[in-house]
């Protein structure tokens, strides 16, 4: 190996210049993601071409890998709200009186006090009468419990049917979704609640009891249209959850606009979503009327506890040295974003030569040995992840 180079030095002596440039190499406090561009074009050091990912895989893996990243300070902006109900901040749970065995709940899942989005959203959530909200946070910043929070405050256990529906792109999100309402209404058990998606199935004439349903929303509109096991028009509360995903999954689009339409004018909607571009806030805000929209102040979209360099290398090997150096000077993990199969494989040998515990993160595995992985790694079995680029935003990798 190369003699070794002293990089903090060097990231002190570059990081005036990094301010101006779009960076390729990310260093967190727990986690620290390693990317380094090549003089050589994409591509060009290896024969295969990059691989490829479903936006739901993507999405559901950042999803996972994020959860460690939960202590984001960033600021919220409520872009519009209405005037009849105005937005303020919560800074603990108590404050939303909230039915206490729902409060006994949120505290037994680790939740002390609300995050930032969820100081935010949750007075408007919660608000009487009932606000639609469009929010966008990325994965790991309490959104979803905001939302699940929401959908059983709102339940009235004395009516005996459906009257919150919240949608998910994929069974494995619509899953994990569920999994945290049940953690969430473990001391409520008078709320019940119900899987809409693959392998789960209602008898024609059936009507359903249970007061929440989780789905997907192709076998949602089975059950409501084909089926009539529950009335979408008695629903109080709709949540579309990962708007983004839905936009990039074919026919999830005219699904969820065929549901929404069948709704009563009084349900409560709301929209949750990593990004939103110009398609997918349109489509929100076909979904969403007279919204209230939470999102990151511009340029703040990223965790905050998040550091970025740039090293320039002429090759595989130097690459290469590069990152085990790197690496060298970290005290906790690494990620790192590789642009093949290929070369995440070669990456993974040759550390692991080096006596370094690596786990490996690629598209022959399934969804299910993905999750497991990441969360290997997250549990610090293995102190190094090396992947393709499936949960990179944007960034150049190794």
């Amino acid at each position: 190996m190369s003699q070794k180079i002293d990089w903090a030095k060097f990231a002190d002596e570059q990081e005036k210049v990094l301010r101006q440039k779009v960076p390729t190499l990310e260093s967190f406090n727990m986690i620290s993601q390693i990317n380094i561009q090549s003089n050589e074009a994409n591509g060009k050091d290896f024969e295969d071409a990059p691989e490829q990912f479903s936006v739901a895989e993507a999405t559901l893996l950042r999803k996972v890998l994020r959860k460690g990243l939960m202590d984001s300070k960033n600021d919220i902006k409520v872009q519009r709200e209405n005037p009849n109900s105005p937005l303020y901040l919560v800074k603990t749970f108590e404050a939303l009186n909230l039915n206490p065995n729902l409060l006994k709940g949120v505290y037994d899942m680790g939740f002390n006090a609300p995050s930032k989005i969820q100081e935010t959203a949750l007075p408007a959530l919660l608000a009487n009468p009932p606000q639609n909200l469009i929010v966008q946070s990325q994965s790991g910043t309490g959104k979803t419990a905001a939302f699940i929070l929401a959908m059983l405050s709102r339940v009235d256990v004395s009516k005996k049917y459906p009257q919150v529906l919240c949608l998910s792109p994929t069974y494995e999100v619509a899953i994990e979704t569920g999994e945290v309402a049940a953690h969430m209404a473990k001391f409520c058990p008078e709320i019940e609640m119900k899987y809409a998606v693959r392998g789960e199935e209602v008898s024609r004439g059936s009507r359903l009891t249970e007061h929440i349903i989780i789905g997907t929303p192709g076998k949602v509109l089975d059950w409501a249209l084909k089926f009539q096991v529950f009335d979408l028009k008695k629903l109080t509360v709709f949540v579309l959850n990962e708007a983004d995903v839905m936009i990039a999954t074919s026919g999830h689009q005219d699904q969820c606009i065929r549901i929404h339409k069948k709704l009563s004018p009084s349900c409560q909607v709301m929209s949750f979503s990593i990004t939103y571009d110009l398609k997918c806030m349109e489509f929100a805000e076909v979904l969403v009327p007279d919204p209230i929209i939470i999102s990151p102040k511009k340029g703040e979209e990223s965790l905050d506890n998040i550091q970025r360099y740039y090293v320039k290398c002429a090759g595989p090997q130097e690459k290469y040295n590069a990152v085990t150096n790197i690496y060298g000077t970290l005290d906790g993990q690494a990620i790192i974003f590789c642009h093949t199969r290929h070369t995440t494989n070669w990456l993974a040998q040759k550390m692991s030569k080096e006596g370094h515990t690596v786990a490996v993160l690629t598209g022959d595995l399934t969804v299910g040995q993905r999750i497991n992985v990441l969360d290997r790694f997250r549990s610090g079995q293995e102190k190094v992840l090396i992947t393709t680029n499936i949960l990179s935003t944007g960034t150049q990798s190794a």
